[in-house]
C-alpha cells in the first residue's frame, strides 16, 4: 500500500514533462501544473480577465448581508470557511519553501498563479450555487463537485453532469472517487496540522508535543461535535488571526520601507532568472512558485465549492465573485506577507536554516522573542481554522457516501480527532503524501466536469453583468 501510495503521488505531483530552456536551463512540470495552469489560462481567457476586470464587484459581493435563512450562509460566510483551509501551514511554511528553493523570483509567479486561479475558484464556486441542495441535517443549503442523494434534488454540479435526463441514480462512479479521494485527503491534513502545531510550540514554548496535542484535540472535538458550531468559530477566529497577522507583517513592512524598492526588484528580477538563467535555475524559480501558488490558493481542487453551495444570494455569480476573492486573501495578501518577512530579514541570519525554524528567525530578527511567540501562535491558529474547514468540506462528502445520518457524521469526525492525535506525537510520511494524494486526485476528478459544464457558469456571469449595468442587483 505505501509503494502504491508513494508511485501515485510521484505521479501526481513529480516531474512529469521537462522542456529544455536557453543557456541550459529548464522547467520540470508536474502533472497537476499542466493540468491547473491551462485551466486558469482558459478560464480566464473565457471570462475576460475577470479578476482583474471585477475586483470591486468581487469586494461589493462579499461584504452584502443574508437575507431570509438563519441557517444559510452568506457569501462572506462561506468565503471566512474557505479562507480557513486556504489560509493555513501553506501561507506560512510553504512560502519559505517555495523561496528557499526558489529564491525571491517564486513569488512573482505565486502572484501570476493566483491572478489565473481566482477565474477557476469564480467557474466552480458558481456551479456549486447552481446545482446546491437543502441540507436536511444542518439546514441551509449544500453542495460542491460531490453529487445529491435525494431523487428530488439531483443538484450537484458532478452527479448532475453525469447522471442521464431520464434515469435518477444514487450514486456516480466520478463522485464517488471524488468523494472518497476528498475524505482521504482531509484526514491526511489532520496529522500534518497537529504535527505542525506541536513543532512550533515546542520550539516557542517548550512544550511536550503530547500536551499541546491534548489540548488541541480537546478544542477541536468541543467545536466540530456541535451541529452549527464550526461556522460559528470560524467567523470569529478567521478575521482575528488574519487581521493580526496582517497587522504585525504591515507594521513590519513598514518598520522596513526603505527596503521595499530594493526587495520588489529582487522579486522581479530573480522572476525572470536575470540572475538564476546564468547558473540554469529559472526553472525552479517558476515551478517553485506556481507549485506553492495551486497548493496554497487551492483553485480547481472543489474543496472551496462544498462551502460556496451553503451561500443564499440572490445570484449564484455573486458567490463565485467572493470565491475568487479568497483566491486573492490567501495568495497575494497572506502569502505575500510572509514573503516580505523572509526578505526583509538579512540572509545571515535565515541562510542555514528551513522551514519554520526559518521564519521564526525572520520574525525574530524583527520582533525579538515575540516574533517567535507570534508565529506558533498564528500557525496554531492558521492551522487549527484548516482543521475546522475541512471538516465543514467533508459534510457533502459523507453525506454522499452513507447517507444523511449523524452517525456516519459523528464517525468521520472522530476519525479525523484520531489522526490529529495521532500527528501530534508522531509524524508518518506516507500518511503526510496521502493527503497530497488526495488533493490531487480530487483535482482531476473535478476538473473532468469542469470543463464541459463550464458553460452554465460563464452564462451565470453574463446575466449578473447584464443585470448588474440594469442596476437590478
Amino acid at each position: 500500500m505505501v509503494t502504491v501510495i508513494e508511485t501515485v503521488y510521484r505521479f501526481l505531483w513529480g516531474d512529469l514533462l521537462t522542456l529544455p530552456l536557453p543557456g541550459g536551463a529548464s522547467i520540470r512540470f508536474s502533472l497537476l501544473v499542466l493540468l491547473l495552469i491551462p485551466t486558469g489560462i482558459y478560464f480566464t481567457l473565457r471570462t475576460r480577465f475577470l479578476s482583474l476586470r471585477l475586483f470591486k464587484d468581487m469586494v461589493r459581493v462579499t461584504l452584502e448581508k443574508k437575507d431570509g435563512e438563519t441557517t444559510a450562509l452568506s457569501a462572506c460566510q462561506t468565503l471566512i470557511v474557505s479562507t480557513a483551509t486556504r489560509v493555513g501551514m501553506g501561507n506560512l511554511v510553504g512560502v519559505v519553501a517555495a523561496i528557499s528553493a526558489g529564491g525571491a523570483g517564486a513569488v512573482f509567479w505565486m502572484w501570476v498563479t493566483a491572478l489565473l486561479g481566482s477565474t477557476t475558484a469564480f467557474i466552480e464556486a458558481t456551479l456549486a450555487q447552481l446545482y446546491k441542495e437543502e441540507d436536511p441535517l444542518y439546514g441551509g443549503y449544500r453542495g460542491g463537485p460531490p453529487p445529491s442523494k435525494i431523487p428530488s434534488h439531483p443538484a450537484y454540479y458532478m452527479h448532475k453532469f453525469f447522471e442521464k435526463k431520464d434515469k435518477k441514480k444514487r450514486w456516480m462512479p466520478l463522485s464517488v472517487l471524488f468523494a472518497l479521494s476528498g475524505l482521504i485527503c482531509w484526514c491526511g491534513i489532520s496529522q500534518v496540522i497537529s504535527n505542525s502545531v506541536a513543532s512550533a510550540f515546542k520550539n516557542a514554548f517548550h512544550i511536550p508535543p503530547l500536551y499541546s496535542t491534548i489540548v488541541l484535540v480537546i478544542l477541536g472535538a468541543v467545536i466540530v461535535l456541535r451541529k452549527n458550531a464550526t461556522v460559528k468559530a470560524l467567523d470569529v477566529m478567521v478575521p482575528v488571526m488574519a487581521g493580526l497577522y496582517l497587522l504585525i507583517t504591515v507594521a513590519v513592512i513598514v518598520l522596513n520601507f526603505q527596503q521595499i524598492p530594493s526587495v520588489f526588484q529582487r522579486i522581479f528580477s530573480e522572476a525572470f532568472g536575470l540572475r538564476q538563467a546564468v547558473a540554469g535555475g529559472i526553472g525552479a524559480v517558476i515551478m517553485n512558485g506556481v507549485k506553492r501558488g495551486l497548493f496554497s490558493n487551492e483553485a480547481g481542487s472543489g474543496s472551496a465549492p462544498c462551502a460556496a453551495a451553503a451561500a443564499v444570494t440572490d445570484h449564484p455569480a455573486k458567490v463565485g465573485l467572493a470565491q475568487a476573492l479568497g483566491v486573492f486573501i490567501d495568495t497575494i495578501v497572506i502569502c505575500s506577507c510572509t514573503a516580505f518577512l523572509m526578505l526583509l530579514a538579512p540572509e545571515q541570519v535565515t541562510g542555514s536554516l528551513e522551514g519554520m525554524d526559518l521564519l521564526q528567525a525572520a520574525m525574530g530578527y524583527h520582533l525579538g522573542s515575540f516574533g517567535i511567540i507570534f508565529i506558533a501562535v498564528i500557525l496554531w491558529l492558521f492551522s487549527f481554522s484548516t482543521f475546522l474547514g475541512i471538516l465543514y468540506y467533508a459534510r457533502s462528502n459523507v453525506s454522499y457516501l452513507f447517507g444523511d445520518s449523524w452517525a456516519a457524521q459523528t464517525a468521520y469526525k472522530v476519525l479525523a480527532l484520531i489522526m490529529l492525535f495521532v500527528g501530534g506525537l508522531t509524524a508518518y510520511t506516507v500518511v503526510w503524501d496521502l493527503g497530497d494524494v488526495g488533493v490531487g486526485l480530487m483535482t482531476i476528478f473535478n476538473l473532468i466536469a469542469l470543463y464541459p459544464m463550464a458553460g452554465k457558469a460563464l452564462a451565470a456571469l453574463k446575466d449578473y453583468e447584464e443585470k448588474r449595468r440594469q442596476g437590478r442587483i
